[in-house]
């Protein structure tokens, strides 16, 4: 990703998408509501936590809206906005940051926290190092 494709991200309506997803977040359990939108080669896709009953199947907001993405025909994803119901800003799980780093390891990665504060990283700096296509034999 280019300096240039990030700042044609609009960080701010992204993030009132994400604001907007976690009103619909399904949190019974932890109570810990999750929306998050992703910036993408094929438009803005939003998703929210989905908790169930048997914890380790629930799914967080972050791969819900890659998922979506990547449903609709995207490929790229140029940034990913996230709100959750803590005070302050929270960085995505580590799954998450796996998940995401196939679609660009040079995201912009923004959380707002229910206090206003904003957090902003690139993935690569989350997941240093991390595993993507490159590490498979005959991927480029």
């Amino acid at each position: 990703m280019s300096d240039r494709a990030s700042a044609a991200v609009d960080l701010d309506a992204l993030t009132a998408e994400a604001r907007s997803a976690r009103g619909r977040a399904y949190a019974p359990y932890s109570r810990f509501s999750v929306g998050a939108a992703v910036a993408t080669d094929a438009g803005v896709f939003s998703g929210a936590n989905v908790e169930n009953a048997s914890y380790g199947l629930s799914m967080c907001a972050e791969r819900v809206a890659a998922a979506s993405a990547i449903a609709a025909g995207a490929r790229q994803i140029q940034a990913i906005a996230i709100t959750s119901s803590a005070a302050r800003a929270t960085p995505p799980c580590g799954a998450c940051r796996q998940v995401l780093y196939e679609f660009n390891p040079g995201m912009t990665v923004m959380s707002q926290g229910m206090n206003g504060e904003r957090k902003e990283w690139r993935l690569s700096e989350l997941l240093v190092d991390g595993f993507g296509p490159s590490d498979l034999p005959g991927q480029p």
